[in-house]
């Protein structure tokens, strides 16, 4: 997996991002449910041509990942 950080400029930009434009828990909510829309999108288009699968599924486990980076869904209470 490749690390990098973040220059000053985009962790401004970020931190700008979710505190004056949207909440993470709100953008968390948005990806998932775009991710979702996308994979249906996906599966009911290509599923006998299986084309791009496995970049499909990278795209499909980042979105989900930053999602639960955003707002945890399977954090312990």
């Amino acid at each position: 997996m490749k690390t990098n950080t973040l220059s000053q400029e985009a962790e401004t930009r970020l931190n700008d991002f979710f505190n004056n434009i949207i909440d993470p828990e709100d953008m968390a909510k948005i990806l998932r449910q775009v991710n979702f829309i996308l994979a249906l999108g996906v599966m009911r288009k290509h599923e006998p041509l299986q084309i791009g699968v496995t970049n499909f599924e990278e795209n499909y486990y980042f979105l989900n990942e930053l999602a639960e980076i955003l707002n945890p869904y399977f954090s312990e209470e």
